[in-house]
């Protein structure tokens, strides 16, 4: 049984969701990985960025304003910068199957474009600098893809992922990947999240505040937000963190409405992890709606709900990443696992 679980928090994975399938590819050479979460029925998308330094792709295409509707993937990658190459190998795994957005003229039909959306973490300050998430990692991440439970720890995107940076990195702890999810049993709806945690900050237990991994110092855990009102820190790199995470449901909802559900779900990092949306980090948070094109979308009461429990998920999903976390002594990097119970 998993700490996350002792712990009583909400277990369960993004692919409960009808029509979300899921997978995670890790690296044998260094800690880092992909995580893709496939739709490939189609699927509403968008998408809420707050942090300061993000790295994401296909972003703005998510815009109710634009052309395309549904997407068929979302990619969560370590690699920085370098991991948004893994959705090359989504989009060719796509292809191979024959799905995408259809691309032709009366003449007929040339062929199909998956929409592929992503964001990337930085991990490349643990292990080898040059090797980091690719187009084959991409490909091999749907290939392990399937509708069973994801794996939470350092699997995927949270392989490499690290969390309580603010005084160093020397001083920092493992953080990973983890997930959540819920069943409304009089709609008939299920919500569930995947994120990949590589905060700057601290995390803490969502129900009671409690620290559980973040910054250390030569006797434990060491309270980032309260050092701060004594001086500031000087650790942190811009970029060299990001919490990333997929939001989905298969409640029918427009393309502002999972604009909305991915607003209130993101209110989820800042009640799991602190300090959030920092200069330093490029918080990123994507939702999905698998239903159906043609439903009738939900109205905005059960809108709230659903963000609202969302919002809650994403918290205990960021708790159960760092508890199922394993540590990384040969990069100095303990897990909360480690720490005194």
């Amino acid at each position: 049984m998993s700490r996350a679980v002792e712990h009583g928090l909400i277990p369960g994975s993004i692919t409960d969701v009808p029509g979300i399938e899921a997978g995670h590819h890790t690296l044998a050479g260094r800690p880092t990985g992909c995580t893709v979460v496939l739709c490939e029925q189609g699927a509403v998308a968008a998408v809420d960025v707050r942090g300061g330094a993000p790295g994401s792709r296909e972003t703005a295409l998510l815009d109710p304003a634009n052309l395309v509707e549904r997407i068929h993937a979302v990619v969560l990658s370590g690699g920085s910068a370098y991991g948004l190459d893994s959705a090359g190998g989504v989009m060719r795994w796509l292809e191979s199957r024959g799905v995408g957005f259809p691309i032709g003229s009366d003449a007929g039909m040339l062929g199909r474009v998956p929409i592929v959306c992503g964001a990337v973490l930085m991990d490349l300050g643990v292990g080898d600098f040059s090797l980091r998430p690719d187009i084959e990692a991409g490909w091999r991440a749907c290939a392990a893809a399937g509708a069973g439970v994801l794996s939470e720890g350092n699997f995927g995107a949270g392989a490499g992922a690290t969390v309580g940076k603010l005084f160093g990195a020397q001083w920092a702890m493992k953080g990973g990947f983890g997930g959540s999810s819920w069943r409304f049993a009089e709609q008939g709806w299920t919500l569930g999240v995947a994120v990949a945690v590589n905060a700057v900050g601290d995390v803490r237990d969502p129900r009671d505040n409690r620290l559980i991994a973040g910054a250390r110092d030569l006797h434990g855990l060491r309270d980032s937000q309260a050092a701060m009102f004594g001086a500031a820190p000087n650790g942190g790199v811009p970029g060299g963190n990001t919490t990333i995470g997929v939001v989905a449901t298969d409640a029918p909802l427009s393309r502002g409405q999972a604009g909305r559900l991915a607003q209130m779900a993101q209110d989820g990092y800042a009640r799991a992890i602190s300090p959030i949306h920092t200069p330093f980090d490029g918080d990123t948070l994507f939702a999905l709606s698998t239903a159906p094109p043609g439903r009738n979308e939900i109205s905005a009461r059960e809108l709230t709900a659903l963000g609202s429990v969302a919002a809650t998920l994403v918290a205990h999903a960021i708790a159960r990443a760092v508890l199922a976390a394993e540590g990384l002594p040969k990069y100095g990097l303990p897990a909360a696992r480690d720490l005194p119970a």
